[in-house]
């Protein structure tokens, strides 16, 4: 085994922190209303929990306001309630056959949580990195003393993780600061 190969190993892990990351993001509540704010919201019906996305349709028809159409009617009354437990601060009403959320102005002191949330969120994507990191780092000093791998492909194996460790930690901050400019 080579060091290139640990190295293309935890690729993958990272490529899906990244993908994790991104979806927390677009969990966060910005200016614009967007159906990843509640798909995930469970919803107790018939005893049994689902996300809103498995019970209806999600649509944002303004830019502060979202529209929930359920598959049936008898999933209103359970939606509802949960998005008034979920401590989204959206109000809710029922029109017909369709709940229409609104989404309130966000103040000052709420963007600024927002923006703290968003860091914390950031340093728990890039500790797994750091986590899988050590993984491999740990793998290729093993293999380098059981002279599977040279000394020098010990140290090579360690420069190409810090520049993978790198790439990844760039492409977190990027997503950062375009979430904290549609927050701000």
């Amino acid at each position: 085994m080579t060091y290139k190969e640990f190295v293309d190993a935890i690729k993958p892990e990272f490529e899906k922190t990244l993908k994790f990351f991104e979806a927390e993001l677009a969990k966060l509540r910005t200016s614009r209303a967007t159906p990843a704010l509640v798909e995930d919201i469970q919803v107790t019906a018939f005893g049994s929990k689902f996300s809103i996305k498995q019970l209806a349709a999600i649509s944002s028809p303004q830019s502060n306001q979202l529209m929930i159409q359920p598959w049936d009617q008898s999933y209103i009354e359970p939606i509802e309630k949960a998005i008034s437990q979920s401590g989204l601060g959206m109000s809710t009403a029922v029109d017909k056959n369709v709940i229409r959320l609104s989404l309130p102005l966000l103040t000052e002191e709420y963007r600024k949580s927002l923006v703290k949330l968003l860091g914390e969120k950031a340093e728990v994507a890039r500790q797994s990195m750091r986590r899988w990191r050590e993984d491999a780092w740990n793998k290729i000093q093993l293999a380098q003393r059981e002279k599977k791998i040279t000394e020098d492909d010990k140290f090579k194996g360690k420069e190409h993780l810090q520049k993978l460790i790198d790439e990844y930690h760039e492409k977190v901050d990027e997503l950062i600061k375009r979430k904290e400019n549609e927050i701000i």
